[in-house]
């Protein structure tokens, strides 16, 4: 299957990054390299872009597709270390970065993957898949308090106890093995009253939140961010789209406090702690996809990107 995946948000995403004529980019979530291949073509033939993906599959096939470029590098890598990866080769400041946080439409739709509860698969869930740690492995070792926690922390899921507790019933009977053995896991503790009245496929909360947790998404987050905007040159801008209310709301928070760091108290007279503001937040709160884009991509519906540029 080849690596096909439709940006999204991709006007609003180019008209924020801005990118130019000799500027220094990263796309931090290359994938096919949608969004790249339109930052390559505004910095070109001056400036580079830098791709970095965990996952093989979409390394190569962003390399074909961008590779005869010499304004593009693609990296194996995982953004969470965007910092150590830059600084490898030689990279000090950059005028703009992109971090696309949805799963590519590619490791949806490829069923082998195990990321989707439509397609019967081996529980996977890897974006990386030279990783040890797969879905399986937490679903048949981890304790029922640990998976509760788990499916209600990273997929909000206000039947999480139970299915914890379904799930571990059937494993002491049989491995949970396959992404069809989790949904019916799923399915035996939700009630059907429930189920029908769900506005999505009541499995999607529970593949949420073993993704998140695999793929260790939620916890560097923050980090990332600080990091990026280390990296930015002044008036260089970061640009995130997310996907889910639990990593909007990291990135939200995060921005804000680089916006406004001072830890004095609300009364103080005047700041005494030092710390100075880093970025600015641009966009408001945060822009969503239009509907036409909607219509065209179902996929896009929960999309928001965020900003914020260095000072």
């Amino acid at each position: 299957m080849a690596f096909e995946h439709v940006s999204v948000l991709l006007d609003e995403t180019l008209e924020w990054l801005s990118p130019r004529d000799g500027g220094v980019y990263v796309d931090g979530t290359l994938g096919g390299g949608g969004h790249s291949r339109h930052i390559l073509a505004a910095c070109a033939p001056n400036g580079h872009l830098y791709g970095i993906d965990r996952d093989a599959d979409a390394i190569a096939a962003a390399t074909e597709r961008l590779g005869a470029s010499p304004c593009f590098t693609a990296i194996r890598g995982n953004f969470h270390d965007v910092k150590a990866l830059l600084e490898e080769r030689g990279v000090g400041g950059i005028d703009g970065m992109l971090l696309d946080l949805g799963v590519s439409s590619y490791q949806l739709d490829t069923a082998e993957r195990g990321f989707s509860y439509h397609e019967n698969a081996p529980l996977d869930m890897r974006m990386d898949r030279s990783q040890q740690l797969t879905a399986r492995d937490i679903v048949n070792s981890c304790t029922e308090q640990e998976l509760s926690r788990i499916i209600s922390d990273y997929g909000e899921e206000k039947w999480a106890a139970r299915i914890a507790k379904i799930i571990c019933e059937h494993r002491a009977q049989a491995q949970i093995e396959t992404t069809a053995d989790l949904v019916r896991c799923v399915d035996a503790a939700i009630p059907k009253k429930v189920r029908m009245q769900d506005e999505g496929h009541s499995a999607r909360r529970t593949f949420q939140a073993l993704r998140i947790a695999v793929n260790d998404e939620l916890a560097p987050l923050e980090r990332v961010i600080e990091d990026a905007v280390s990296l930015l040159v002044p008036g260089g801008r970061l640009c995130v789209i997310t996907f889910h209310s639990l990593e909007d709301r990291i990135v939200k928070h995060t921005m804000r406090r680089l916006q406004n760091p001072c830890i004095c108290p609300p009364k103080a007279p005047i700041c005494t702690c030092g710390k100075k503001p880093l970025v600015r937040v641009l966009a408001g709160g945060g822009i969503k996809p239009s509907p036409e884009e909607v219509a065209r991509n179902p996929r896009a519906r929960s999309a928001k990107l965020r900003v914020c540029e260095k000072l």
